[in-house]
């Protein structure tokens, strides 16, 4: 889960396992798996980073585009 800003100020919080992707045009904007769409204060960047902490804390690891299997096939 992470926390996020609505333009309103209210704070939400959203699954960060349902969002599809995040979009800034010029607002914020992200989309989840469900077809709803939250316009929050937050850059992408911002969002990016917390998805990322959000995985390291629930010990998901995440592999660059860039990394090489193992040489086992893992």
């Amino acid at each position: 889960m992470i926390k996020v800003t609505r333009l309103n100020e209210s704070e939400l919080v959203i699954n960060a396992d349902l969002i599809e992707f995040v979009e800034a045009i010029p607002e914020t904007i992200i989309s989840l798996t469900t077809g709803k769409k939250i316009m929050i204060k937050e850059t992408v960047d911002d969002i990016i980073g917390r998805v990322a902490e959000f995985k390291r804390r629930s010990g998901i690891r995440i592999k660059s585009p860039d990394t090489q299997p193992e040489p086992n096939g893992s």
